[in-house]
């Protein structure tokens, strides 16, 4: 497991960024401040696919095929450091997820864009990137390679759908200059194929109309049901049955929800896992089951009558806001999702002096379930930094 340590600040990764683009890019002085690069050294690849050889000189390929490419050239200084940092740490999570075949000896690195995306996010929240830019990053390394595949004859997606929803996460423009210089960044005999390929992805995403915006819908409502699976079009609204307003609270422990809940909500019910450990005189992991069914009796009930409310919990893996989305959609409620942050320091220091059972130990053990919510998710998704 990486450790995820910085050395320095998002000024200085700034500034070396600067320096890289505007004279000379040296991975060595990012290994300073991001550590965890040094393990690319050591981490190999498959051949067939990499034969140039280990992740270190493949990211340094990558990223300067990026800096020689007239597009990234003419970017904002904003996205020319999207773009750098994305390229930077791709292929992060490699020497995590790196599995060698005992009998073929072939290298393989399944789920490290996923990966990736989460070390990326720890890395960068340490380092203090804004929080806008920090996301695009993450979601530009989380499908760094789909642009390979998306149009192959074994995609089990609609890829037409695919694009619409990547379009609300990112720039998919951005991911095809990523792609490319990923694709060039490489020893690979089928290479130029691979190019056409990411050609044809671009030309697929200018041709609907999201290549440099997100998917248009007619309202709030249809998109969220399309993106959730429904048998809608985007250009037509889906008949909306009504239901509970609710505000589902989102963000690490400790990151101000409590306190958002009781500036903003004032008069609304709330249904707060905390609240309900209080309520059966449960420490933090102790009979959660219990917990659960608990607040979920209590929404459930408010749903029933389509009274509006505040659900208060981390909901911090995609897996457990899904849950909660899921039950809230099957009532037909409205949802905002309000996602809360604040840096390490300040998480840290309010966890500590809180009455809670939660140790900061076990707090960030937390980070490497750690989804930041999707704007597709909900009707309407706030971003909270303090």
């Amino acid at each position: 497991m990486s450790l995820l340590t910085v050395k320095g600040s998002y000024k200085n990764l700034y500034q070396l960024v600067r320096t890289a683009i505007d004279t000379a890019f040296n991975l060595d002085d990012f290994a300073e401040i991001i550590p965890d690069l040094y393990a690319l050294k050591d981490c190999p690849q498959d051949p067939y696919f990499h034969g140039e050889g280990n992740v270190w000189i493949h990211t340094e390929l990558v990223v300067k095929a990026l800096l020689h490419d007239a597009n990234f050239q003419k970017e904002s200084e904003e996205a020319q450091f999207i773009l750098f940092m994305a390229a930077l740490l791709h292929d992060i999570a490699k020497p995590d997820t790196t599995v060698i075949d005992p009998d073929s000896g072939r290298i393989r690195q399944p789920g490290h864009s996923k990966r990736g995306m989460l070390d990326a996010r720890i890395i960068l929240w340490r380092l203090q990137v804004p929080f806008v830019i920090r996301e695009a990053i993450c979601n530009l390394i989380e499908v760094h390679q789909l642009p390979f595949w998306l149009l192959s004859d074994d995609q089990r997606e609609d890829p037409i759908f695919v694009i619409n929803r990547l379009s609300w996460d990112v720039s998919l423009w951005h991911l095809y200059l990523l792609a490319k210089a990923d694709m060039h960044g490489r020893d690979y005999e089928h290479k130029a194929q691979m190019l056409d390929e990411i050609e044809l992805f671009r030309l697929f995403c200018e041709e609907h109309d999201v290549l440099h915006q997100p998917k248009q819908f007619v309202d709030n409502h249809t998109r969220v049901h399309y993106f959730r699976g429904a048998n809608v079009q985007p250009d037509f609204p889906l008949f909306n049955e009504g239901g509970s307003e609710v505000i589902l609270m989102a963000g690490l422990p400790a990151s101000g929800k409590n306190h958002w809940v009781e500036k903003h909500c004032k008069g609304l019910p709330v249904a707060s896992y905390d609240d309900a450990r209080a309520h059966l005189k449960l420490r933090h992991g102790e009979n959660e089951g219990m917990v659960t069914h608990y607040v979920q009796d209590q929404v459930k009930a408010w749903l029933r009558k389509k009274e509006p409310f505040v659900w208060n919990a981390t909901h911090l893996s995609k897996e457990m806001r899904e849950k909660a989305l899921n039950l809230l959609y099957s009532y037909n409620a409205s949802v905002k999702i309000v996602y809360l942050e604040a840096d390490e320091k300040t998480i840290l220091s309010r966890n500590q002096k809180r009455d809670s059972t939660l140790s900061n130990d076990r707090l960030l053990k937390m980070l490497f379930k750690w989804s930041v919510p999707k704007r597709i998710e909900a009707n309407e998704v706030i971003y909270w930094e303090n």
